[in-house]
């Protein structure tokens, strides 16, 4: 079995192939639409440090409230 017959590459030139919901999506609301696709984009482009950031800024975040609930506790503050 060759590499263009595997289900994978069947599966992703479907995805190729299909317009995805810019086709049905009604005139007034295409402005709204194409904000979505930008952020689908930009998903695709920079997902990986995307949400690498993401998950270190809520981790940073969590600490914080953690240590200051703590300090609280604690009658510190």
């Amino acid at each position: 079995m060759s590499d263009d017959n595997s289900p994978e590459s069947i599966a992703e030139e479907s995805i190729q192939q299909a317009g995805g919901l810019g086709e049905i999506v009604p005139k007034p609301l295409m402005p709204m639409w194409n904000q979505v696709e930008k952020v689908q984009s930009f998903r695709g482009t920079h997902g990986e440090k995307y949400v690498g950031v993401l998950e270190l800024l809520t981790a940073l975040t969590l600490t914080v409230g953690y240590v200051w609930w703590l300090l609280i506790f604690l009658e510190v503050l």
